[in-house]
Formats: structure tokens, C-alpha cells, sequence
């Protein structure tokens, strides 16, 4: 899927292009592509001149190489955006590629997005540009604005997983965690870790990526300071996300440990049981032993002596823990 963006009148408008005449009609700052066709990779590089790598989304890239300029200007930035999606979160990667040298827009540049599915952030950037005019003026502020709503949703996510670890906190506080209860709190606490290391990939990445672009000198000072700002807010969510995996660990360890509680309850159960036990095992093996003349031969109220001997040697130890509490 290709789609264009162009500006009119401080606005962000978006273009579906799915023939190369009609891209000539048009000069945008901003190319998105969506799993593109080997066709519509051909009509960037008719019209724009550009050659998009084959390389451009691989997973596999070395970390030191996701960042780099090209002889002729262009900058290359890949960097993965987070989908914090319930069932399957997980990271996008995306390959820009920003050309400041364009004779289709050479006073704004073009910048190219290539990734293999629809970006949360990018449909917030979208609906960002078509509600406030003046937010974007070239293709730098495309890449910033793109970033700086990266670092919104992260904190977003963030405060779901907030409001999530406090259902879960109550569950645990409340006293009363079965085992069945327990391990449905076990399995959204590592839930919400899986998704608070995520959030916290993807700030360093995107960290990286600003830093790449403040080093390169091609912000303007407006876009400087916006970068360091952008810059400053991921920081924030450092202490939020370090203070998430303290809690987490905290839940973690509390249900454990209730879980342990209920273990050692049925362990109590069956140590109480064998010791109020002993007594009449004792007094079944002593009357069990071969005597000369057997007493329930010569007495015959033996069988009824013996078991009320031992229900009451039963009853006597039930009693003394029942007295102490141990039986609660």
C-alpha cells in the first residue's frame, strides 16, 4: 500500500496512490508504504530516484548499522515502534529514509516510511495533522512529530498497565487468593512485565534514534530544542517504568507467598492428622502383638476396650491443638 501526505493550508492530508501518473500529480513530504509491491517500489524510484534497500526491514540488522548517512545527503533511521496489543504485543520495524536533495520538494524534503504493517502511532499522527494546522512545516518535522508520538503512546500504555496493577493489587490485598485466583494474577502480572520491558525497548530505541538525528546538525534550532524536549520526556518514563517492575516484583512475591500460605494449610491438615494419630497406631500395635493367651479369647469385651482406648487417645491430642488455635 503507498500512500502520500502532502501540505495545504498547515494541513496534513493523505493520498491512496495506486498508478505512477497519479503520483506525478502530487508533491508530498511524506511516503508511507505498507508492505509494498515490487511495482510500487518501481514508482519511487521513477519519480523520486530513490532505491529503497532490500534490507530495509530485516530483523536481523546489526544494531550499530540501523543508524547512517549516505554520500548524497539521505539519512537512514530504522527504528521499531510498539503495538500494544492485549493478545500479541510486539514491535514493528520501520525503515526511514529522509531526502533533503529532492527536486520533487527540495525547499521541505521527502521522507519515506517502509513497514511491513499499520503503526498505532502512525494513525495518531495522522489524526494529529488533519485536526491542528501549522503542526508540521517539512519532512524533519514529520520524523520528530512521529517520534514525540511515539513517546505518548509509550506513556499511554504505561498508565493501562497503572490501571491494570491496581485491579491486580486489590485481588492480591484482599485477603482471601485461591489457588485458582492466584494464578490468574500470576499470569497478568507477566502480562504486564512482558509489556513494561517492551515500553521500555522501545524508549531506549527511539532515544537512539534522537540522538542520531541531534548528532547529524540537520535540525534546524527550532527542531533542536524540540528533539532535546522529545529527548527529556523519554527520561521521564524511566523512573516510571523502573517504579512498574518494582511493583510487579512486589505482586509477584506477595502472591507467592499466598500461595505458599495455602500450601502450608493442607501440609498443617496432614501433620495434625499423623500426630493426633500416633496414639492409637500405638495402642493398635501393642494389642496387635502375640501375647500367650489372646484377650479377645479369655475377655470379651477386648475389641470394644481397645478401639474406645484409642479413640480417646485420638481426641486428646485434637483437643490440645484445637486449645492453641493450631487447627485455624
Amino acid at each position: 500500500m503507498l500512500n502520500i501526505f502532502t501540505l495545504a493550508n498547515g494541513r496534513l492530508f493523505q493520498e491512496e496512490i495506486e498508478s505512477l501518473e497519479e503520483l506525478s500529480q502530487f508533491q508530498p513530504i511524506w511516503v508511507d508504504l505498507e508492505s509494498p509491491t515490487p511495482e510500487e517500489k518501481r514508482w519511487i524510484k521513477q519519480y523520486f530516484g530513490l532505491s529503497i534497500p532490500e534490507d530495509a526491514m530485516d530483523e536481523d540488522i546489526e544494531e550499530s548499522a540501523r543508524f547512517y548517512k549516505e554520500d548524497n545527503g539521505e539519512l537512514h533511521i530504522r527504528s521499531d515502534f510498539l503495538v500494544a496489543d492485549v493478545e500479541d504485543p510486539h514491535a514493528v520495524r520501520v525503515a526511514f529514509i529522509l531526502n533533503m536533495e529532492n527536486d520533487a520538494l527540495k525547499s521541505r524534503g521527502v521522507l519515506f516510511s517502509i513497514h511491513d504493517e499499520d503503526v498505532p502511532v502512525f494513525r495518531l499522527l495522522r489524526m494529529r495533522a488533519r485536526r491542528a494546522p501549522g503542526l508540521i512545516d517539512d519532512a524533519k518535522d514529520v520524523l520528530l512529530k512521529l517520534f514525540d508520538a511515539d513517546a505518548e503512546y509509550s506513556a499511554d500504555t504505561l498508565e493501562e498497565i497503572y490501571d491494570e496493577l491496581e485491579k491486580v493489587s486489590q485481588k492480591v490485598l484482599s485477603g482471601d487468593l485461591t489457588d485458582a485466583l492466584a494464578g490468574e494474577v500470576l499470569g497478568a502480572i507477566a502480562r504486564h512485565e512482558d509489556m513494561s520491558g517492551r515500553i521500555r525497548r522501545n524508549v531506549m530505541d527511539t532515544r537512539r534514534a534522537l540522538s542520531f538525528m541531534v548528532r547529524s546538525k540537520m535540525l534546524s534550532g527550532e527542531q533542536f530544542e524540540e528533539a532535546r524536549q522529545i529527548l527529556r520526556d523519554m527520561e521521564s518514563l524511566d523512573s516510571h517504568t523502573a517504579f512498574l517492575f518494582d511493583k510487579i516484583n512486589f505482586l509477584m512475591d506477595a502472591t507467592v507467598g499466598f500461595i505458599n500460605i495455602n500450601q502450608n494449610k493442607i501440609i498443617k491438615m496432614f501433620s495434625v492428622a499423623s500426630v493426633a494419630l500416633l496414639p492409637p497406631t500405638l495402642i493398635a500395635s501393642v494389642y496387635g502383638m502375640n501375647f500367650r493367651f489372646m484377650p479377645e479369647l479369655n475377655w470379651a469385651l477386648g475389641y470394644p476396650y481397645a478401639l474406645a482406648l484409642m479413640v480417646t487417645s485420638a481426641l486428646g491430642p485434637m483437643w490440645y491443638f484445637r486449645r492453641r488455635g493450631w487447627l485455624k
